[in-house]
């Protein structure tokens, strides 16, 4: 099956694509995905010794791309000492479908939220920041676990709003309805 192949520059050209992975495999993750020839397969000592990045963090990182379907390994079998090699190839044509997955769960995790902030009154100390839900307060007496003062009602209709105009950015950005 015929594969369009997409050069490791060209994940690290955009700028939101490099904030992800940047977030993703951090700074020397991304100073791997810089050096990183094309379409071509290495292990991870050599990727080490090509790029003076530790060898731990060069395989924490190629562990990160696999989990994310942005590497790939095939084995090799050393015939007389039976050691495994592990060849790395970078995929970075699945690097959408990655950001798309996580954007999704992010959504979902937003969506939540939305409705927990919808469905519950809150009370908050105005002394140390501490927010309780209306029966956390109730069980407390309306007083501050933390700080033992008088809470008062808090109304979270702008945090709300922010949520959802969050949730209506992503859905656009994903193309949902």
């Amino acid at each position: 099956m015929y594969e369009q192949m997409v050069a490791a520059d060209e994940m690290l050209g955009n700028e939101a694509t490099k904030v992800y992975l940047l977030r993703l495999i951090g700074e020397e993750g991304l100073k791997l995905l810089e050096t990183y020839p094309d379409g071509i397969e290495f292990s991870d000592e050599e990727l080490a010794e090509k790029t003076e990045i530790t060898l731990n963090n060069i395989r924490q990182t190629l562990y990160i791309l696999y989990s994310k379907r942005l590497a790939k390994y095939r084995r090799i079998k050393n015939p007389e000492t039976g050691w495994l090699t592990y060849l790395w190839t970078l995929q970075p044509q699945n690097l959408n479908l990655s950001i798309s997955e996580d954007m999704e769960d992010v959504l979902d995790k937003l969506e939540l939220r939305v409705r927990y902030e919808e469905e519950n009154d809150f009370y908050i100390c105005n002394t140390c920041g501490l927010r309780y839900t209306f029966d956390e307060a109730l069980s407390r007496n309306f007083e501050c676990n933390n700080c033992d003062v008088k809470i008062e009602h808090f109304d979270n209709e702008l945090l709300t709003s922010g949520l959802k105009k969050r949730v209506a950015a992503m859905k656009e950005a994903l193309g949902k309805p």
